[in-house]
């Protein structure tokens, strides 16, 4: 029988899918328990959200717990998004499961910003400056939420202090993209360097939207100087926390140079974009977080992209019908997804960058307007 994992995340389904194609049994927590993620799971249990809350936290661990029982041993567990405000839930998890990837004093490091910003002043890192007191002109500042994740905790800054738990970020021109790496502790392997988007709402304007990995045989999307100095820092950092496993770094980047936002340190939302290697990326994960940095194979020929179906209207209920094979995180039947949440994720594959970006968006509308039909004519099939 294979080897069973432990997996905890806002989202568990991506991982519980890398998890099978490494060929080991997922038990998988998560906040949304989608019908793919339950198809993948040997069990499930449900998560409350803000895992950093100390009411939250005992519930997170209390699950995790559950599952183990389930699975009848002590296991190795992989978290997700959704931790990076919680080092000290990191912290206890660790001293009931093996902990896989970035432990507690890598995600506290890299996750408050102050500490990360002395970080990269001290490796002489471009980043955006960052503050907390009231700003004289919020014009060019962006409001955060420490350990906030997807985008949808960023704001327009105003005059004031930043609200406990939030900081304010100095606006940094340029486009966004992503280093993506595995990392050992010591040093790292590049996956990838992929281009995002936000998909903005009135009220969330720089939620994410998606992300693209080009083919191997196209040109990367920056030059070649810039990625080796982004790589180069970022892998500064990497020695400097003892960071493990799978990450990414957020940049922003333009003919004027490039500023360092961010470092996710965990598998992230272009899992399902990456994983496409000879070697299972969450096989790599492990090998790397145990000090043995892997072999991957080489980068998969075509071009892939993913995003994020947000909801235009509310579905309540979900409709219970088939998903094409190209939609992940599918909904139950009967659930509610209110408007402007996340509904899906639609995937899509092209030869090079453009053609997987026009086969997702294609992907996406039709998928949108066949919901639309569905919610008049409930007997048709999407």
């Amino acid at each position: 029988m294979s080897e069973a994992i432990l997996i905890a995340a806002q989202s568990g389904r991506a991982l519980a899918e890398a998890a099978r194609r490494a060929g080991l049994r997922p038990f998988v927590a998560d906040l949304f328990g989608d019908s793919d993620t339950l198809a993948l799971s040997e069990a499930y249990r449900p998560l409350p959200g803000r895992f950093g809350s100390r009411i939250a936290a005992d519930a997170t661990l209390a699950a995790i717990d559950d599952l183990a029982a389930c699975a009848g041993s002590r296991l190795s567990i992989v978290l997700g998004s959704g931790f990076e405000d919680a080092p000290d839930l990191v912290a206890r998890i660790a001293g009931r499961h093996r902990l896989i990837g970035a432990d507690a004093d890598a995600v506290a490091a890299l996750k408050d910003p102050l500490g990360f910003a002395a970080l990269c002043d001290r490796f002489r890192i471009p980043h955006p400056a960052i503050a907390t007191g009231p700003l004289p002109d919020p014009s060019g500042w962006l409001l955060k939420r420490i350990g906030g994740s997807g985008g949808s905790h960023i704001r327009p800054a105003t005059r004031g202090p930043a609200p406990e738990g939030h900081y304010v970020q100095a606006r940094a021109p340029g486009r966004p993209h992503a280093l993506n790496f595995l990392a050992d502790g010591r040093t790292m392997q590049v996956l990838a360097v992929t281009e995002q988007w936000c998909a903005p709402s009135p009220i969330r304007p720089y939620r994410y939207g998606g992300a693209l990995a080009g083919a191997a045989a196209e040109a990367p999307p920056l030059p070649e100087p810039l990625l080796q100095a982004v790589a180069a820092a970022v892998e500064s950092l990497i020695a400097a926390t003892g960071l493990r496993g799978l990450g990414s770094a957020d940049f922003l980047a333009d003919e004027t140079g490039w500023w360092l936002t961010e470092i996710n340190p965990r598998p992230g939302a272009t899992l399902d974009i990456l994983d496409r290697r000879s070697t299972p990326l969450l096989a790599a994960h492990i090998e790397a977080s145990l000090g043995a940095m892997p072999a991957l194979g080489p980068q998969p020929a075509d071009a892939a992209a993913a995003q994020i179906c947000y909801a235009d209207r509310e579905h309540a209920p979900v409709p219970d019908c088939p998903w094409p094979d190209h939609v992940r995180d599918r909904p139950r039947p009967g659930t509610v997804v209110r408007r402007d949440a996340p509904l899906c994720t639609v995937l899509a594959l092209g030869a090079d960058r453009q053609a997987a970006l026009d086969s997702l968006k294609t992907r996406t509308a039709r998928l949108q307007a066949d919901l639309a039909a569905k919610k008049t004519h409930p007997e048709e099939t999407l």
